[in-house]
């Protein structure tokens, strides 16, 4: 390819011969969190010169969201304007399918839902509705929407540079050539991954001046492996010390979760995806081309802040990338559409991810028949007040950082969650509390019942497929190892009702065993009480209840994932099965099977945590 600075006094001549449509600059980040960006926090220990120029000639938004807080689906959404639950794909793809439920060996309660593996042909995306309309288009960086034969030059884009099957740079020297991309020719030894992605978008954009184009670069940044320049890593080791900046922790669920921002890699890599922004926008300036370019600049989910290196903090947003909270999936979202909007300009609209295919057909005068759930917010961009209506998500699986199946809905400033595993509803008022740290369900049941029932309406809509019990055998899943497995049953557990007590107490696991104990009571006597042991023997794990001059009864640990066991006994008479199950504070235990007529019975106890 020819330069695109030799190119652009070519450029400049074909002014007056330049196409009416806009062209499309659709800038997307990997990994970034709204608030490592100085446009969205100007507190920012990343240093981001190019954005906050792009921001003073645009307009910022400070409600934008991706559809998942994972990467493939979000995509997936920008390219179809639909919700990931229509085209299917729901996480992450796994070119092994290892977050598959077939495949899958961790020790959950629950099973992840099945998802579509690659965007289909069938699908309309935005870069064939473009190049049918006369448009270039050219993809560079990270696609991750299915195996070879569904790359970007199958869905639409005439070039393609790097995009392949591939979440991650993980081929050669992954963020420094040599690539080992099948579809990035290498650069000389040492070259830097987004200035060579940014240097091929930058060539585009100026052979492709006397026509409209659609440019979309995927960065592989801030994804890991973390990997940054030398030069860059020095400068924030510096800028650390010099702000005596220490490492904060917090917990978010089981994880720890970075609190400061002061990863000196991390911020090397964020500061040299803004110096590739800065060379492509440069581009635009040269050849004559930026008042006629929509320029987008998005994040494909939170931050990551609980896994994989803790590299940033989403504060004062909770959690991040793969947790439902808003530092999972609000983004930094930029937009400039020459005419329409003002420089410097700020707007709370809340922008969803599906609302970029409409938007972006608009702002280039196209007409199209294609369904998708997006809502366009051109008017947005000029300036007007608009009510966008609920969004929603739905994350049938379990993250690599901690986050598990739940569906949300936000409506106006209202949040609700519906975790799966407990069925527990949470809801948020986010202009009040924008850290989610106060759940108001209790208090405001009548709205949480109203964006629940709206948040079921949409699922069964979108045809959303579900996480279901985990049945799977003990040796297909992987995790703590003989009685160990089952430490979340140990306390003291309590339920009071009809004048009565019921009480179960487990001592926590120690040589291979637990001893419990279950007793009913009333004020002045004992009604009941049997002695419960679990035990290994042989390879096995055994309850076994004791009742008062009875014979022992014996079960068999068959399932145990997450926080919920199976006990199983074929040849008992009642019960034949046992299931404890652990929701936060609470105790469950379900004893069924069939009485010797064969009727179904099942026996249900529920006991609280004694503090």
């Amino acid at each position: 390819m020819l330069s695109y600075l030799l190119l652009s006094l070519v450029a400049q001549s074909a002014l007056d011969e330049a196409p009416a449509r806009q062209n499309i600059l659709f800038i997307l980040v990997d990994d970034l969190g709204v608030m490592d960006v100085s446009p969205m926090n100007p507190e920012s220990f990343y240093e981001t010169p190019a954005l906050e120029r792009l921001a003073a000639t645009g307009m910022r938004f400070t409600n934008g969201y991706a559809a998942c807080p994972v990467c493939s689906p979000t995509r997936a959404s920008i390219l179809t304007g639909k919700y990931p639950q229509r085209v299917g794909i729901t996480d992450y793809i796994s070119p092994n399918g290892g977050n598959q439920p077939e495949k899958w060996r961790r020790s959950t309660r629950l099973l992840p839902a099945p998802y579509a593996d690659r965007l289909a042909h069938e699908e309309v995306t935005l870069a064939e509705v473009l190049k049918d309309a006369g448009y270039a288009t050219f993809f560079a960086g990270k696609w991750h929407l299915g195996p070879e034969g569904w790359w970007p030059e199958d869905q639409g884009f005439d070039e393609n540079q790097g995009g392949i099957t591939r979440g991650g740079p993980y081929g050669g020297k992954r963020y420094f050539s040599p690539y080992g991309n099948p579809r990035l020719e290498d650069g000389p030894e040492g070259e830097h991954l987004p200035s060579r992605l940014a240097r091929e978008t930058a060539d585009f954009i100026a052979e492709n001046h006397h026509q409209p184009w659609l440019a979309y670069l995927s960065f592989y940044s801030v994804h890991t492996p973390l990997l940054a320049r030398e030069d860059l890593i020095d400068k924030y080791r510096a800028k650390k010390k010099r702000l005596g900046l220490s490492e904060v922790w917090g917990q978010e669920g089981e994880r720890a979760v970075r609190l400061a921002q002061e990863h000196a890699v991390y911020a090397g890599m964020v500061e040299a995806m803004d110096e590739a922004v800065g060379v492509v926008l440069a581009a635009l300036d040269e050849t004559g081309q930026a008042d006629r370019t929509v320029v987008v600049f998005f994040s494909d989910n939170g931050g990551l802040s609980t896994s994989e290196g803790h590299p940033t903090s989403n504060l004062p947003f909770r959690a991040g990338k793969g947790w439902m909270y808003e530092g999972g999936i609000r983004e930094p979202l930029l937009v400039r559409a020459p005419g329409l909007t003002a420089a410097g300009s700020v707007n709370e609209t809340v922008v969803s991810s599906i609302d970029f295919f409409p938007t972006l057909l608009d702002l280039c005068g196209i007409d199209s028949n294609i369904p998708f759930d997006g809502k366009s917010f051109v008017a947005a961009l000029a300036g007007e007040e608009v009510e966008r209506g609920p969004i929603y998500w739905h994350y049938p699986h379990y993250g690599n950082q901690g986050g598990m199946p739940s569906a949300a809905v936000r409506d106006g400033d209202w949040k609700l969650i519906h975790w799966f595993e407990t069925d527990k509803l949470e809801l948020f008022r986010l202009d009040l509390d924008v850290s989610e740290q106060y759940d108001l369900a209790g208090r405001y049941p009548d709205k949480a019942q109203q964006l629940s029932t709206s948040l079921n309406t949409w699922l069964v809509d979108v045809g959303a497929k579900f996480a279901m019990l985990n049945n799977k055998p003990l040796d297909q899943v992987v995790g703590p190892k003989g009685v160990d497995r089952l430490s979340w049953m140990a306390g003291h557990w309590i339920r009071e009702e009809g004048g009565s007590q019921f009480e179960e107490a487990w001592l926590g696991p120690r040589g291979g065993t637990m001893f419990g104990v279950n007793r009913t009571s009333e004020k002045d006597r004992t009604i009941a009480a049997e002695q419960l042991r679990i035990f290994e023997s042989e390879g096995d794990i055994w309850y076994e209840v004791s009742p008062p001059e009875q014979a022992a009864m014996r079960f068999r640990l068959t399932s145990a994932n997450g926080e919920r066991a199976i006990f199983e006994n074929s040849e008992q008479d009642f019960p034949q099965v046992i299931e404890y199950i652990r929701d936060g504070d609470e105790l469950r235990a379900v004893a069924r099977g069939k009485e010797e007529d064969g009727t179904e019975v099942e026996v249900r106890f529920n006991w609280a945590l004694r503090p």
